[in-house]
């Protein structure tokens, strides 16, 4: 379904507004992500021939890729929360997840590079959950 989502950075300085369909939504365990994200794994949704709107705080955005592979991410120069990022030349929009402020239509589909995963992210599901901060 086609659907107007809108999204913004940590501090504010940034927000958003998604015009396109989800198809995808990947959890990617590769290297690169989890060196993009500092977790486990990055949670990007893929929006093909989606378009992203900048509301406020354009000037914000900042982008990097990766030299010799497909590998990109659009950030806030503020805060460094991870923003959405147009790929494959201008026809693939992801957006990572987390910096939606509406909900995503989709969940995720599967995860990636499961075998590139960090050694500490298996039996996870089997931890305690803590509603709020610890102790």
């Amino acid at each position: 379904m086609k659907q107007k989502t809108k999204g913004g950075c940590l501090c504010g300085g940034i927000t958003f507004e998604i015009d396109g369909v989800f198809e995808y939504f990947f959890l990617c365990h590769c290297s690169r992500c989890r060196k993009d994200t500092g977790s486990a794994h990055a949670s990007n949704i893929f929006a093909p021939g989606g378009k992203v709107s900048w509301l406020s705080g354009q000037a914000l955005v900042r982008s990097f890729r990766l030299t010799g592979t497909r590998h990109g991410k659009s950030f806030c120069a503020t805060c460094g929360s991870a923003l959405p990022d147009l790929q494959m030349d201008g026809t693939l929009l992801v957006v990572p997840a987390g910096c939606l402020d509406t909900p995503p239509d989709i969940r995720p589909q599967a995860r990636i590079s499961w075998e590139s995963r960090a050694c500490w992210d298996d039996g996870l599901s089997d931890l305690p959950k803590v509603e709020g901060l610890p102790g």
